[in-house]
This record gives C-alpha cells, sequence and structure tokens, in this order.
C-alpha cells in the first residue's frame, strides 16, 4: 500500500474530491470566532501539536483537526441552537467519533469572549489523555 492511500485512510477518513473542494471555500470564508481560534493554534502553539482548519473527515469537514491528538474542534454558531440542528450535530459527532476521534464543541461566543477559557478546556484534554 502506498503512504497517499495510507495517509487518505488515517487522516482524511476517505473524503472525496468534492469535500476537500469544499473545504478549500470554507477556509476562505472563515468566521470571525473561527479566524480568532485559528491565531491561537495555528503554528503548533498548543503543546506543539498541529491543528489543521477545514479538515476533511469521511463526508463531513471539522472546523479544526489534530491528527496526533485524534481531536476535532467544532466551532458552532447561532443556527447550532436549532433543535433540528442540534439533532444533526449529535449524529454527526457520532459519526467521527465512530472512526476513533473525540470532538469538542465550543460556541462563536465562548470562543471570542472566553478564549484562554477555550485554550484551557484543549491543554486539559491533552493533559488527561
Amino acid at each position: 500500500m502506498d503512504k497517499n492511500s495510507l495517509q487518505s485512510d488515517n487522516m482524511w477518513k476517505g473524503a472525496s474530491p468534492k469535500i476537500f473542494s469544499n473545504a478549500k471555500k470554507l477556509r476562505e470564508s472563515a468566521t470571525e470566532a473561527e479566524e480568532k481560534f485559528w491565531l491561537a493554534v495555528k503554528s503548533n502553539q498548543i503543546e506543539g501539536f498541529k491543528f489543521r482548519r477545514q479538515h476533511p473527515l469521511s463526508f463531513y469537514i471539522a472546523d479544526f483537526y489534530c491528527h496526533a491528538l485524534k481531536l476535532v474542534i467544532e466551532i458552532d454558531g447561532g443556527y447550532h441552537l436549532t433543535e433540528e440542528q442540534q439533532l444533526l450535530d449529535e449524529e454527526r459527532t457520532k459519526n467521527i467519533e465512530f472512526q476513533g476521534l473525540k470532538v469538542i464543541r465550543f460556541t462563536n461566543e465562548e470562543v471570542l469572549m472566553q478564549l484562554p477559557e477555550v485554550i484551557d478546556t484543549i491543554k486539559a484534554f491533552i493533559d488527561a489523555g
């Protein structure tokens, strides 16, 4: 098996070219909260771990992903408060966690107003691992 197919299975969980294309578009139109979070985690700023933004995973696109930690960070806007979206998010989380990954969710407001606490939550996850 070649290196690329191994990486595809491990890091991208078989994401299609369309998912990769959609992820690129999302990177180009990040929300204010996503931009602020990215500035805090890019370049291995959290305990030396590399995070990727808008990372393809199977048919999903994770807002942020750390492969070494098997950790997905989702930053949820206001529409995630609707009952319908919460059910979809719950299903998405189950499908992602079924692949051996952990999902932590934060709201836009948490990232914008309490970024140090958000980072501390991620560090606590790292320390517990």
